[in-house]
């Protein structure tokens, strides 16, 4: 059994677990402590109720269960630290004032290195008096200017005070939690590359050492390791069966010629056993030519079922995309999809077609049980009866969100753009995985795409995640991106 590396958690779980939170209340001596005490009691239902964990001194460990003093900012971050593995990110509340210092110096002894919150209880105008007042508005600006002098980085609420029983909390809180997931999935992400970049592929280029300067780990395969292992299954192997029985549920294969399920579900046991014991999150697959002169299938259907299991595959070896793809996957909790910008859409200047030939994750197609075929572009190159394997569908209407990274050699930064847009129902009859889109302003974007050298390769997912996408690789990862709006 391959040994789980230590303090790490997959993408995947990351992205099925619930976030946990450290919890920081702040109170201050002369402003009213029984406002500190009910404050706590309110988040730690509201954290609850949104199915997050919080990581919180006891009540009695400090006075009204906050923290004012040093001593009491010694003894959260001793817990926090105690609990480091599993933090993913710290919500500071303010029911009152709250002591700007021993919030800074409690996230300074901690060292958690995690994104942080910071949310001020509203006060009532109709209870203003010295008993009741809170003066948490203040309070946040005090709290905000001591964590940026201490080089804190930090989030800050929609509203600059907020009701954290309201709705419009439960948002920003439920956008934190992507962030976090966001932040932590990518820092140590481990992705792997299925063969060598397709030769006339330039644009799949990629820098190793700049992701892994960012902890992004990327672990190779050669294609010609991968058929020595397929030749080395018999038949009636149990995972080549169990792997057979599986496609056959996932599209319809009808039409498929039987000796090439069999090559695929080889294929699909040893990809499975590669990334088990190299703890992989995300792959990227040589998906042509080679594969199919001399193994006679594409994996498209594989990569499918990979991206729909929530462990991304994009092909044509781009490293960078699968790592969008994970990206978008860990701020939705939902399937992504690598896509070209690929057509016009007649004279309407923000709509277009992507595509794919396709490996495109079958929940967010139109029809719940896809059609698997040949590829047709390589068909006419290798034969028919060797690039069977892709899945065929349209995109289902829906709102989505596309993010490109891309690490630039020439400034040794990784860069990103993201944005939203939706997915219409206009008429188009093609063939692969396919959709009309609709992005605002969208010529403005085709133009920052192309005068910035970006990839055609987008990754995209059926969610509304751009602003979590921005807040985590601007400002906790470091990583200059452009939101389009």
């Amino acid at each position: 059994m391959t040994a789980i590396l230590p303090g790490r958690l997959s993408a995947l779980e990351i992205t099925r677990r619930p976030v946990t939170l450290g919890v920081i209340v702040g109170n201050r001596g002369f402003f009213p402590a029984h406002l500190a005490l009910s404050g706590r009691k309110t988040v730690l239902e509201v954290l609850e109720k949104a199915g997050i964990r919080a990581i919180i001194t006891p009540e009695d460990a400090t006075n009204v269960g906050a923290i004012e003093s040093l001593a009491e900012a010694q003894i959260c971050a001793d817990l926090f630290r105690q609990h480091r593995d599993e933090i993913d990110g710290v919500l500071v509340t303010l029911p009152n004032f709250g002591d700007e210092r021993a919030i800074a110096n409690t996230l300074r002894w901690a060292d958690l290195d995690v994104p942080v919150l910071i949310q001020a209880f509203p006060d009532d105008v109709a209870h203003m008096d010295i008993a009741n007042r809170r003066d948490s508005f203040c309070g946040k600006m005090s709290a905000c200017n001591n964590l940026r002098q201490y080089g804190i980085k930090y989030t800050i609420t929609s509203r600059h005070t907020m009701d954290p029983t309201s709705a419009e909390f439960q948002a920003d809180l439920l956008q934190f939690a992507g962030i976090c997931r966001v932040v932590r999935g990518l820092r140590r992400a481990r992705l792997g590359m299925l063969g060598a970049r397709p030769e006339a592929f330039k644009t799949v280029r990629f820098s190793e050492k700049l992701l892994d300067r960012a902890g992004i780990s990327v672990e190779t395969l050669d294609l010609s390791e991968v058929f020595g292992r397929i030749e080395r299954l018999a038949d009636d192997d149990a995972a080549v069966q169990e792997r057979l029985a599986r496609i056959r549920a996932y599209a319809r294969t009808q039409d498929v010629p039987a000796a090439a399920l069999l090559k695929m579900a080889k294929f699909g046991a040893v990809l499975d056993g590669w990334m088990a014991d190299n703890q992989l999150d995300a792959t990227a697959v040589q998906c042509w030519t080679s594969m199919e002169e001399y193994f006679g299938i594409v994996p498209c259907t594989l990569m499918s079922m990979a991206s729909n299991a929530l462990t991304p595959s994009a092909c044509e070896t781009d490293i960078a995309g699968a790592l969008a793809m994970l990206a978008l996957q860990l701020a939705s909790g939902r399937p992504s999809a690598i896509v070209d910008w690929n057509n016009n859409y007649g004279d309407d200047p923000d709509k277009g077609v992507i595509f794919h030939c396709s490996n495109l994750p079958k929940a967010i197609f139109v029809e719940d049980i896809p059609v698997m075929s040949y590829q047709d572009i390589i068909a006419g190159t290798v034969g028919k009866e060797n690039t069977y394997g892709t899945i065929f569908g349209r995109v289902k209407e829906s709102p989505f969100t596309f993010l490109r990274i891309s690490t630039d050699d020439f400034s040794g930064e990784i860069t990103a753009y993201t944005g939203e847009g939706h997915f219409t129902s206009d008429p188009l009859e093609t063939f692969g995985g396919y959709g009309v889109v609709h992005v605002p302003h969208f010529q403005d974007l085709l133009a920052y795409i192309c005068e910035n050298g970006f990839e055609h390769h987008v990754s995209i997912n059926q969610s509304q995640v751009a602003a979590i996408i921005d807040e985590a690789f601007n400002k906790y990862l470091e990583w200059p991106t452009y939101h389009h709006q």
